[in-house]
């Protein structure tokens, strides 16, 4: 392993989607993926059943918060090799220019912090996006990065968005 690549996961509120899709990055990465997240407008608490969905999981879920995507523009902040917006919000606003020109797609999830209901009927959907993060990740984790070309990895980026999660 030669290096590590890191993924930026946005959204709007940087609560729930982008959250699970950052630690999951760097769980199934193992060291070659280093998954990182922000929102648009972060409502500054991450979601609780995030949070209980990782750990059910498995999945580490240390030191997380929901933050501007603006830290991330910052010349200090970590080189971006990827940027995904998990929701559909983020992926029509105007985001802020990336140092390096990472390649970028589109994963569109439902936003399970939306759910109306029990506290089970969150549980079950959070476990549901979970699930599709997880498929979508394990794919992106699986590609050759260190030996595709910058086209092949875009368009791949891509793929795994437009397929069905």
């Amino acid at each position: 392993m030669d290096r590590t690549y890191n993924i930026l996961f946005l959204c709007t509120g940087n609560s729930a989607r982008s959250i699970m899709a950052e630690c999951l990055a760097t769980h199934l990465g193992r060291g070659r993926i280093a998954g990182f997240s922000a929102g648009s407008r972060p409502v500054g608490k991450v979601n609780p059943f995030a949070v209980a969905q990782l750990a059910a999981s498995g999945v580490a879920a240390t030191d997380l918060r929901s933050k501007s995507w603006d830290e991330f523009a910052r010349a200090d902040a970590p080189r971006m090799d990827f940027i995904v917006t998990v929701c559909d919000n983020a992926a029509g606003e105007i985001c802020p220019h990336w140092p390096g020109h990472p390649a970028t797609a589109h994963w569109s999830f439902e936003d399970p912090a939306a759910v109306d209901g029990t506290d089970e009927d969150k549980r079950a959907a959070f476990a549901h996006i979970y699930g599709q993060i997880e498929r979508r990740i394990r794919k992106f984790a699986g590609l050759s990065l260190e030996t595709m070309e910058p086209d092949a990895v875009r368009a791949a980026l891509r793929e795994i968005g437009e397929a069905a999660a």
